[in-house]
């Protein structure tokens, strides 16, 4: 394949920014020191970190700076993975004598693969439905939020769909009943305002890769006066509560990425919804028995779920590969599976449509060009697969 990639793919990771790569490179070579010695060669490393530390706060809507000047709020983790096992398992330790906690039925993997493990040591799990367009059961959520809730997880974005769900009157209801708030934000960094001030949010996650840092770094943000128990020990890193010498040159990029995500945030988020409508609107215009998934009201401007009757998505991601076109048929931790993504399920899509999703996520470095390519090669791959396939007869 000769021809460039055009990667529709961002929401399972982004490429590293030049920007950020340039600020991480000194800390390889020139500046290697470990940040938790002495000397002022490593010491002057903490004082980045610290810094990036702001960055992220920053990004995060977190104003608090303790006396030293330093985002005590914000704990540097590996990815939203961690972040996601840290602030769930911290919760219980929180609120001992509660049993509970209560999810959404279209959580990560991180999220509710923990649930279950939780669940199976005898915490009560409560599984919160959405409807056809990925919106959360309010009702259904306060209902089952009460005095035995340790804490309630429910995510700002949906990685499949981009469904933004009202995260800050789903963290009322959980303090309403005295159980904490964790939001997994690892969709939704960068890519929406997070004002964590303005909330009653405990504890939010995010991962580095999916706003243009390396892979390997996250970021948990614990509100001030939160009981913390840490996830992993060791040493006195992260104020004692994340133990490990410090990835260095992805805590200082990751801080760069938060710097220009926040700067960019509102130019970007236009132009990304821009591209996004203009994508959909040739699909639509152009191939039968097509779906767009999600609630359009109230989205990421980046993502784009959309769901072809009559033929499998797997079938679709194979044949826009042999134009150098990189897409998903959902979340990357499923790909590989035959069945409809458990988002589509908990939506109650059709089997042949949810069968035949296929998610394009955009990025800053997408253009409309790009856009036009995909439009372009998208209608006859579909003709020609509906032309074999046993569930599309007739139009149908």
């Amino acid at each position: 394949m000769d021809q460039a990639v055009i990667y529709f793919d961002n929401n399972a990771t982004t490429r590293v920014a030049p920007e950020v790569l340039e600020a991480m490179l000194p800390f390889f070579c020139d500046r290697y020191g470990n940040p938790s010695s002495i000397h002022t060669f490593g010491g002057s490393v903490a004082d980045d970190i610290e810094k990036a530390r702001c960055r992220v706060a920053d990004l995060f809507g977190a104003s608090f700076r303790d006396r030293e000047g330093t985002a005590a709020e914000i704990i540097f983790t590996s990815c939203g993975t961690e972040g996601d096992n840290a602030a769930l398992n911290a919760a219980f330790a929180a609120r001992p004598g509660r049993n509970k906690l209560v999810t959404t039925a279209v959580e990560h993997p991180a999220v509710l693969s923990c649930a279950r493990e939780l669940e199976r040591r005898g915490r009560e799990v409560v599984i919160i439905p959405v409807d056809g367009r990925g919106r959360l059961d309010m009702a259904a959520l306060k209902a089952a939020v009460d005095e035995n809730t340790a804490i309630v997880s429910v995510m700002w974005a949906n990685n499949e769909t981009g469904t933004i769900f009202p995260v800050k009157e789903a963290a009322e209801i959980a303090h309403a009943s005295g159980a904490l708030f964790h939001t997994d934000a690892v969709q939704a960094a960068g890519k929406v305002p997070l004002e964590v001030d303005d909330s009653c949010i405990d504890f939010l996650s995010i991962s580095g890769h999916k706003l243009h840092a390396p892979k390997g770094v996250g970021a948990l943000y614990v509100r001030r006066g939160v009981r913390f128990s840490p996830f992993l020990f060791g040493g006195h890193q992260e104020r004692g509560r994340r133990g490990g010498t410090e990835n260095v040159t992805s805590v200082i990029g990751l801080g760069k990425a938060c710097e220009m995500a926040l700067a960019g945030l509102d130019r970007e988020a236009a132009r990304l919804a821009a591209l996004r409508d203009s994508l959909e609107q040739k699909i639509l215009a152009s191939i039968p028995g097509v779906h767009v998934n999600g609630d359009l009201d109230s989205r990421l401007p980046n993502t784009s779920s959309v769901s072809f009757d009559g033929i499998e998505g797997e079938s679709i991601l194979m044949m826009l590969n042999m134009y150098n076109i990189c897409a998903s048929s959902g979340s990357a931790c499923t790909t590989g599976s035959l069945e409809p993504s458990h988002v589509m399920r908990a939506m109650g899509i059709p089997y042949t449509s949810a069968h035949g999703t296929v998610r394009f996520s955009l990025s800053g470095y997408n253009t409309q060009e790009e856009v036009d390519k995909v439009a372009e090669v998208l209608p006859p791959i579909i003709a020609r697969l509906r032309e074999i396939s046993p569930y599309w007869k007739d139009g149908k």
